[in-house]
């Protein structure tokens, strides 16, 4: 079977236990014992390529771009056998950011060039919005693009960019307006991060990871043929791509928690924390919150499907999965007592402090891909039509 030839079978059930078997049969196993972020990085692109080419990759995409283009059934199929198959992720967010918005907005030699090496994780992709000075107020961005005959040449910082130590390539926001333009004067570039003039450095996280970068741009040139959209235009893109960075995972991860959730409840049976009342009602009240995640991915899933963008609801999506997500790691802290504080490496760390590990991790879900402030803008005035706050 290859990724043209796939075909998904007459039921979503029949779907999920073929995709099942395909998944036991080709498991790449555990990751590499003390491996880089570059070898984790390849063993992941390595799994990548095993979906693509038996015709599993990409479960929302066209299937002229190599995907699966899934129904909704079918992609929640998809996603839950995922998830409790344990196997590596995409690398980069190419396939759930970059991928959909060159499928919109990019041109047909674009979408030719990247988006199989894009999906098949031949070429994994970042993404380049956040500044040190240009985070939540993201229109008020420095890094400029000056035009240079066919080329504009690129300077500025990034920063929190995920990944971008391992990445091939990045999505790109730049400023070729003047300053008080804001929105009306960015440009949204496709930047190989191998061209020169481009320093990438790691930045390290109180969970201990080192998943987000620092990108330097020192008079990059970049074609302009890299460019989406219109000079000048780039909001527009970029506003796409916030909105499947906000819904691309909204399904994924419903699915994830779902597996994540299933797994404290039987720890906590194992030690005990059911005995008491309260910790009961918590966890059937969390119980509730995870199956409101579900449905709420499967509402802004089917907007994409049907209008092609996420669009302004998919804030509702993201608010709810990050909330919940900090949520269930509280929870798990307080029923697990003391010994989940322990990290990995002590003997008496409950499964080798996994819930510390994530309940640290989880302080960022308020923050990333839109601050829960942003979130509730967004739902407030672009959903229920509230008035808009004052602008500076």
């Amino acid at each position: 079977m290859t990724a043209e030839t796939a075909a998904a079978p007459t039921t979503p059930e029949e779907f999920r236990r073929e995709l099942s078997v395909f998944l036991a049969s080709h498991h790449p196993g555990r990751p590499p014992k003390s491996a880089t972020r570059k070898e984790i990085a390849d063993w992941q692109r390595q799994w990548s390529a095993t979906l693509y080419d038996h015709g599993f990759a990409g479960p929302s995409w066209p299937g002229a771009y190599g995907g699966m283009d899934l129904d909704l059934e079918r992609q929640i199929a998809y996603y839950d056998a995922i998830a409790r198959a344990r196997v590596p992720r995409h690398p980069g967010n190419g396939p759930g950011i970059a991928g959909p918005t060159i499928i919109t907005y990019g041109t047909p030699e674009q979408r030719e060039r990247y988006l199989r090496p894009m999906l098949r994780g031949d070429e994994i992709w970042a993404q380049g919005f956040s500044e040190p000075e240009a985070g939540s107020d993201l229109p008020s961005l420095r890094t400029s693009a000056r035009r240079d005959g066919g080329e504009y040449v690129v300077s500025g910082q990034k920063t929190w960019s995920s990944g971008a130590d391992i990445a091939d390539m990045m999505i790109l926001l730049v400023r070729t307006g003047t300053r008080e333009s804001r929105s009306r004067g960015i440009t949204y570039l496709l930047v190989d991060l191998a061209s020169p003039g481009i320093t990438v450095r790691t930045i390290r996280d109180m969970a201990g990871g080192e998943h987000f970068c620092e990108v330097f741009f020192d008079d990059v040139r970049v074609p302009v043929a890299n460019r989406v959209g219109e000079e000048n235009g780039g909001w527009r893109v970029a506003r796409a791509s916030l909105g499947h960075e906000r819904a691309a995972r909204a399904l994924s991860q419903a699915m994830l928690f779902r597996r994540v959730f299933d797994e404290l409840v039987a720890v906590l049976k194992e030690r005990g924390a059911f005995r008491d009342e309260t910790a009961r009602d918590r966890v059937a009240q969390l119980e509730i919150g995870v199956r409101i995640m579900t449905l709420s991915a499967q509402r802004t899933i089917d907007d994409i499907r049907r209008t092609g963008t996420p669009g302004a609801a998919s804030s509702t999506s993201r608010l709810y999965q990050a909330l919940l997500e900090q949520r269930l790691y509280e929870l798990a802290m307080e029923l697990l007592g003391p010994d989940a504080l322990l990290t990995g490496k002590d003997p008496g760390a409950v499964q080798r402090g996994r819930w510390v590990r994530n309940y640290l991790s989880s302080r960022a879900a308020t923050i990333g891909t839109g601050t829960a402030e942003i979130q509730r803008n967004t739902i407030a005035e672009n959903v229920l039509g509230l008035p808009k706050e004052p602008r500076p």
